[in-house]
């Protein structure tokens, strides 16, 4: 299956223009190579290293998908195999800076 309509299904992108866009950049890798076509196949067994914002998602393709389901059918077709962390400081509760209680 092609990489940009993948990403689309996986719901990792929110549209295939977006997907392409990101594959344009060469932002993505695939099996540890650099994807420079959006028409690039990836098939099952295939690990993916994604952008994010704040990092890298690295995911294991499990299953090609059929169609662009639901969140819940998208996730089951990879594994992460290392994501973007929380930031402790970011998931620490209101924000309070360390030594301090909340209010």
């Amino acid at each position: 299956m092609r990489i940009d309509k993948l990403l689309w299904f996986l719901r990792l992108t929110k549209s295939r223009g977006a997907a392409q866009a990101l594959v344009g950049a060469c932002q993505i890798r695939l099996n540890g190579k650099r994807v420079e076509r959006a028409a690039q196949a990836a098939e099952t067994g295939d690990v993916l290293v994604l952008p994010l914002p704040h990092g890298a998602l690295v995911i294991e393709l499990i299953a090609v998908p059929v169609r662009r389901g639901p969140p819940a059918e998208a996730q089951s077709c990879y594994r992460v195999l290392d994501g973007v962390r929380e930031n402790p400081i970011a998931a620490r509760e209101n924000n309070a800076p360390e030594g301090t209680l909340p209010p």
